[in-house]
């Protein structure tokens, strides 16, 4: 995480990405760097344009969620004077007792 970190702050401020920069902001944030990795890491963002992947990843893919729709005020009230269904008993009572069995030796 901190080897892609360090090339947005690069990236960021405005300077270039490579193996030596990517180096020096990671010992410079004290980390044991892994040359292998920063290779690797320069490499594979060689052909990236940056910007373009900031902007498509802050899209949302699908176009979001949709919008919740709108009630009335009539329905927001039948909906807080509606009559409460009745709780099952026998399966309030059957959950418990499993629970307790749970803890008896």
């Amino acid at each position: 995480m901190e080897y892609v970190q360090s090339a947005m702050l690069l990236h960021s401020a405005g300077k270039e990405i490579t193996e030596e920069s990517v180096t020096d902001v990671l010992e410079a944030a004290g980390v044991e760097v892994d040359e292998a990795r920063v290779k690797s890491l320069v490499a594979a963002l060689e052909d990236v344009d940056i910007e373009e992947a900031i902007e498509s990843a802050a899209m949302p893919a699908g176009g979001g969620a949709a919008p919740a729709p709108e009630t009335s005020e009539e329905e927001e009230v039948e909906e807080e004077e509606g009559e409460e269904e009745p709780e099952d008993e026998g399966s309030q009572e059957e959950a418990e007792e499993g629970l307790g069995s749970l803890f008896e030796e």
